[in-house]
């Protein structure tokens, strides 16, 4: 049964936390101070990084940081999906709202030893606001019909909850890493899935009335976030040493890397994603698709700056293999996103992007034998040709609008 919020409501008051068309279409003031909380959280999944790289070793350590990341992201997501669907100006909805920052704030705090002696702690912060959230939602819409939403989600919650807890019990080793990996993707597959759940069947979230256009807007927020928390790496990297020439150049090559990534989401497509999903047939399935490139592309700007701090910290030091997947991985996985985020708005993929995923891996051969502040310039001036190619084809042909795409 589709599940679009049409039908009438059997309690008053869950009725009035519904948006059904009412709400606010652009965030909240405690939305935009609830994205704090995440400016700090992602501040401290970059610092485990580059952590990773320099006293520990990658693909192991980095691999951990990225289970933490996903988390993080799940949970903003899923709070960016509940102030899309549910009134966030409702005092209920903002109690949720604190209780979810508070939840976050302690996982950033646990988040550099997360595998380590703060293990309980980010699993059962996670727990909380995953579990917490569920049940207050359902409590609430107790008598309404759109209470089975979050019910499945709390199920899959109360699931997830085990290896959560299970991992966080054990001592630190192998066994937390993979039952925190299993615990991540059955959170994952539920949210991809729509949360089936035995008595209740599966959400039909493409069909889900929200405010699309509003999370759209909280996509874009977060991803500016994400390239302020850049700019602050760097700034932080470069602030530590002497103002010497190579680390000077590594800092303005970082500086201008982060605007180009800027530049590069924002052409066309990141312009236009508020347009597209208000014309998409099915804007609630147009915004679940792209809280996955979304997510590529953050990460893509974390691993492109904890790059350009490695170089800015030692410019002149021989590139690792390590150093190298982040320095050319990173934006590699930006562009994939930003791509990705293309086909679902106008059913295509440019050019200049399809040429920026093949250049920066066959340039990792040529450089892996050069300075890494030659191999943070290369992949630069290749994010450089990117943005450049997007300003000639605006020139040459009209701009493009968005696909009613569902």
């Amino acid at each position: 049964m589709a599940e679009t919020g049409n039908g009438p409501a059997r309690g008053g008051r869950a009725a009035r936390l519904l948006r059904e068309g009412g709400g606010p279409s652009r965030a909240t003031f405690l939305e935009l101070f609830f994205d704090l909380i995440f400016v700090f959280a992602l501040a401290r999944v970059s610092e485990r990084l580059v952590d990773d790289f320099v006293t520990a070793g990658l693909p192991a350590a980095a691999g951990q940081t990225t289970l933490l990341l996903l988390a993080i992201w799940l949970v903003w997501l899923v709070a960016a999906w509940v102030t899309s669907r549910y009134d966030p100006e409702q005092p209920a909805i903002e109690l949720i709202i604190v209780g979810i920052m508070l939840g976050t704030l302690l996982m950033a705090v646990a988040t550099p030893e997360a595998f380590g002696s703060r293990a309980p702690l980010f699993a059962a912060a996670y727990v909380g606001v995953q579990v917490g959230r569920s049940l207050v939602l359902v409590i609430l819409l107790r008598g309404h019909e759109q209470q089975r939403v979050p019910a499945r989600l709390l199920f899959w919650s109360a699931v997830s909850a085990t290896p959560w807890i299970a991992g966080a019990a054990l001592a630190p080793g192998t066994a937390t890493v993979a039952l925190w990996t299993f615990a991540v993707a059955l959170d994952y597959l539920g949210l991809l899935f729509g949360w089936p759940t035995p008595g209740l069947g599966r959400a039909r979230i493409g069909q889900w009335r929200i405010a699309a256009e509003h999370l759209a807007d909280r996509y874009q927020q977060f991803l500016i976030i994400a390239l302020g928390e850049a700019f602050a790496l760097v700034g932080l990297a470069f602030s530590r040493g002497a103002l010497t020439l190579d680390r000077t150049v590594g800092f303005l090559v970082a500086f201008v890397s982060t605007v180009l990534l800027w530049r590069v989401y924002f052409f066309r497509a990141g312009f236009l994603l508020r347009e597209a999903v208000a014309v998409a047939s099915r804007p609630a399935r147009l915004s679940q698709v792209a809280a996955y490139s979304h997510l590529a592309m953050v990460a893509g700007i974390l691993a492109t700056a904890v790059g350009h701090e490695l170089v800015i910290d030692e410019p002149g030091r021989h590139v690792e293999a390590a150093w190298l997947a982040v320095i050319l991985g990173g934006p590699t996985v930006f562009i994939a996103g930003r791509a990705w985020l293309e086909h679902d708005i106008f059913g295509r993929v440019s050019r200049p992007r399809l040429a920026g995923l093949i250049a920066l891996p066959a340039l990792a051969p040529v450089l892996a034998h050069a300075p890494p502040l030659v191999a943070t310039s290369v992949a630069t001036l290749v994010l450089a040709g990117v943005a450049l190619a997007d300003a000639v084809q605006e020139r040459r042909w009209p701009r493009a609008r968005p696909m009613p795409r569902g």
